[in-house]
């Protein structure tokens, strides 16, 4: 079973890019044959609200336990909201506990909200580049989601996800082949 991770870096507690995050890697799980959708065994879901007073704490071993937990996944979505048409302090400190290349290996899904279509771009222009610096594949486009656009957010989770979830399988594909090379016996 592939793990998926959810972090979501919203300062309301099960806010709607939380439930925008849960619903892309529903769709990725589902995709990937993730029995119902990998809501079970296979996910990690943190909502950093809940961690927000110890995010500075570099000896907080729940932190610690945390990243370690998402670097282990195979898929992490990462979501925030769109917030000075950027991501949230609250995302940034998290990934901020990573050192260099602590996500190589993470199939990474970057994924945000926002009011209007105007800021689009923050999830290809600011959230995928911090992604890829920590050594994660992003072999997708990000997701934006409108407010609009949350009446109907199955619709465009899934429009996302029939060209994304392919994707996602072949950076999957592409990981354990290289790995069964470099550790299949003589």
């Amino acid at each position: 079973m592939t793990t998926i991770a959810v972090v979501t870096g919203n300062p309301k507690a099960q806010s709607r890019t939380h439930s925008v995050a849960l619903a892309v890697a529903d769709a990725v799980a589902a995709g990937l044959g993730n029995g119902d959708g990998g809501s079970s065994a296979g996910r990690l879901v943190v909502d950093l609200v809940e961690y927000a007073p110890r995010l500075f704490d570099w000896q907080a071993q729940e932190l610690s336990a945390l990243t370690s937990a998402v670097a282990g996944a195979d898929v992490a979505v990462f979501a925030s909201p769109t917030y000075k048409a950027s991501y949230t302090g609250m995302l940034k400190a998290f990934l901020d506990r990573y050192g260099s290349n602590g996500l190589a290996g993470v199939i990474a899904i970057p994924v945000m909200t926002g009011g209007w279509p105007g800021h689009l771009l923050a999830v290809e222009v600011h959230l995928r580049p911090v992604l890829v610096e920590l050594g994660a594949t992003v072999p997708t486009r990000g997701v934006y989601v409108t407010e609009p656009e949350l009446a109907s957010l199955d619709a465009a989770v899934a429009k996302w996800a029939e060209t994304a979830v392919p994707l996602v399988t072949g950076s999957l594909q592409a990981r354990a082949a290289k790995q069964n090379l470099l550790f299949k016996p003589p």
